[in-house]
């Protein structure tokens, strides 16, 4: 006995074919993989952002409390990690010691 698919029935199925094959074959991309931020480029130097925290310009960014640093940080996706991801540093990791002037202390 054959049994028939209407117009949508094959859409549904090639839309799930085609999400289980990007998701099949895809790469998670981890904190490890990405390339630290570059203090020195255009992005990290509008926001002061440096790698160990202690060394922040407090003068230029008077907002910076002293201990303060990425990993306490709303906006770091790393956990206890010593690098990780940021929401503002797109595809680059930030150092968890570090410290931007977008700091947001975790609730």
């Amino acid at each position: 006995m054959t049994q028939s698919i209407d117009r949508r029935g094959f859409g549904r199925i090639c839309a799930g074919l085609a999400a289980v094959a990007a998701v099949g074959t895809g790469r998670i991309a981890h904190a490890a993989d990405l390339p630290h931020v570059d203090e020195a480029g255009p992005q990290a130097q509008a926001l002061g952002y440096v790698h160990d925290a202690t060394k922040a310009d407090k003068v230029k960014f008077p907002a910076y409390v002293a201990g303060s640093q990425c990993s306490g940080c709303q906006l770091y996706q790393g956990g206890a990690a010593e690098w990780g991801a940021c929401a503002l540093f797109a595809g680059s990791a930030v150092s968890g010691k570090g410290w931007c002037s977008a700091f947001a202390k975790k609730a």
